[in-house]
């Protein structure tokens, strides 16, 4: 991997159950609450799959229409749908096992999509990411003083 460019921090807390409130580091940023499917959570915020979700499709459409823009071309709107699948691995856990992503560039012209559809999925830095898989890196920490990591795996 290249060297870092840049970094930010999230900080979560539990509020209750199996809901967490995401503070970013940025005062300018809303809180984001999340929470579980039954049977461990009430299913009454988004879970991180579906934040996932949406970031992957997010970033997808804000690199087509950056491409367009950079192309000359003036969307009149974009919109974009993300299916996922869950499946069970071998060790019967659940995981994302496919996103499947429909961006709706609304366009008077079709050249710059044309021209586009080779080069922004490559600028999509959620999706890239996601597709060669990420270093994450587990600490769990009992006490502050205290640190069990385990391996890094790949999301």
């Amino acid at each position: 991997m290249s060297n870092v460019v840049s970094s930010f921090k999230v900080h979560i807390d539990q509020v209750e159950g199996y809901a967490f409130r995401t503070h970013f580091d940025k005062q300018q940023y809303t809180d984001l609450v999340t929470d579980e499917p039954p049977p461990l959570g009430k299913d009454s915020e988004p879970n991180p799959a579906r934040i996932l979700a949406a970031a992957v499709g997010n970033c997808l459409a804000a690199s087509l229409l950056f491409c367009l823009s950079k192309a000359g071309a003036k969307p009149t709107g974009l919109s974009a749908d993300v299916n996922v699948e869950l499946v069970r691995n071998d060790n019967k856990r659940l995981r994302i096992g496919t996103l499947d992503v429909v961006l709706r560039p609304q366009l008077a012209d079709d050249a710059a999509l044309a021209h586009c559809m080779d080069l922004f999925e490559d600028f999509c830095v959620v999706t890239e990411s996601v597709r060669q898989g990420l270093d994450v890196k587990v600490h769990v920490q009992s006490h502050p003083e205290s640190t069990m990591e385990n391996l890094p795996h790949a999301v």
